[in-house]
């Protein structure tokens, strides 16, 4: 018994692209037009908003020596972030700490002496086999928040909260880019709001009426009511 086999010429335009079908085709095309990227509205509001100017601006950055394999890196790059937008290198002041822990208070009593426009936070944590890992996590993020309010001074977080080193690496210039650096820009830009904020409401401030001349329209509408009694 003969068998017949039968043979498909392949051409060489197959075997470089390969047929496909039309269906198939159509719809990537409406799912490409369905999905079709759309620019962001903006609000018709004039907004508020600070600058990535630093010069003539003065800085503290404050760095836990902890985990330094994580931190100096962290530092290098705030520096380089500040000097990038401008600042003077005379102007930005280094403290050291032990650790995360003492960067709030470090934080509160530089920000009290009214020197700095914006005060860098740089610290790295991971957890362990503990709850010593959240103690301090809570404690330095309160602090530190704390310590933005209620002196007025802005404070640019920069304390890494990792799971694993493999994660605090990423976020010190690897994969995840470099909060360090991050925190520069937010610190310089959140100072620079600072300076606007505080300049429109002076300019508010001095268009209001003095107290003194309020008391003084207070004190003649009195009397004229007095007369008119009489």
């Amino acid at each position: 018994m003969k068998v017949k086999v039968f043979t498909a010429e392949v051409t060489e335009e197959h075997r470089v692209s390969p047929p496909r079908r039309r269906g198939v085709t159509e719809k990537k095309d409406k799912d490409k037009e369905k999905f079709a990227v759309e620019p962001v509205p903006t609000p018709d509001l004039p907004a508020l908003e600070g600058t990535l100017i630093a010069l003539n601006r003065r800085f503290a950055i404050v760095a836990a020596r902890f985990n330094a394999f994580i931190t100096e890196r962290l530092l290098l790059s705030a520096m380089d972030g500040l000097v990038r937008c401008g600042a003077d290198k005379k102007d930005i002041d280094l403290i050291r700490v032990p650790g995360a822990f003492e960067i709030p208070l470090a934080a509160r009593k530089l920000a009290e002496t009214r020197k700095y426009d914006a005060i860098i936070c740089l610290g790295c944590l991971l957890r362990g086999d503990t709850a010593h890992y959240d103690v301090i996590v809570n404690e330095v993020t309160r602090g530190i928040g704390q310590s933005a309010q209620e002196t007025g001074v802005p404070h640019a977080f920069g304390v890494l909260t990792c799971e694993t080193l493999e994660q605090a690496i990423d976020r010190a210039g690897l994969k995840m880019g470099n909060k360090g650096f991050e925190a520069a820009l937010a610190a310089v830009e959140m100072a620079s709001l600072k300076a606007a904020i505080s300049s429109r409401h002076s300019a508010v401030s001095k268009k209001q009426v003095p107290r003194s001349a309020r008391n003084d329209k207070s004190k003649r509408e009195l009397q004229r009511v007095k007369t008119s009694r009489k």
